[in-house]
């Protein structure tokens, strides 16, 4: 993450997906579709970048509390950075879908703890011990653009969490393959700053 307030654009070109300003559900299986190409050893290696780099935003931007997320479906996975932020003191916090159309609730959840599949697959803690929602969020991205709007999977979790004041700091993790172009919607809320390998 660079010190600029909004996304750095990528030193790659974007992805000519063909879809930008079509629908978007053929952009997430597009963008879903390019998370699965990658090479097992690369995806490694890039998320060990993203972690280190997580860790020195929080070293620049400390919280006592931070919430994460579960790496999904290709999701870069970040759990060796959450085991450090646990044992630099950080309490973390898993998303919890509540209930449908509503903001994500958070659960209390320290590494190495029991987690078990909710009803869309998604991990969460198996003893749920609710939390505030964190001063901080992780917010995976499927896909991000250059003003700072994601692509997720489409039920509008994040957007209904980050709606309310005070609004938490956001910082978006993605792949740079997965900035793309595309025009946010009205209900669509701008991430603070995207995190990448790059």
């Amino acid at each position: 993450m660079t010190g600029e307030p909004r996304i750095p654009r990528a030193s790659t070109a974007l992805p000519d997906t063909g879809l930008a300003r079509e629908d978007k559900a053929r952009l997430r299986a597009a963008l879903k579709a390019l998370r699965r190409t990658l090479d097992p050893a690369t995806k490694h290696a890039w998320d060990d970048r993203i972690g280190a780099r997580v860790l020195a935003w929080w070293q620049a931007n400390p919280h006592a509390a931070l919430g994460v997320y579960w790496p999904l479906a290709g999701e870069p996975d970040l759990r060796p950075a959450y085991a450090q932020l646990a044992q630099a003191g950080v309490r973390l916090a898993l998303p919890v879908v509540v209930e449908r159309d509503a903001p994500l609730g958070f659960a209390e959840w320290i590494p190495g703890e029991p987690t078990e599949s909710d009803r869309l697959g998604v991990a969460v803690p198996s003893d749920l011990r609710m939390v505030a929602r964190p001063p901080a969020l992780l917010v995976p991205c499927l896909g991000f653009n250059a003003q700072g709007y994601r692509v997720g999977y489409g039920g509008g979790f994040y957007d209904r969490t980050l709606a309310p004041a005070p609004r938490p700091a956001t910082v978006g993790i993605a792949y740079a393959c997965q900035l793309v172009a595309f025009d946010g919607d009205v209900h669509d809320v701008p991430l603070d700053g995207v995190i990448t390998e790059e």
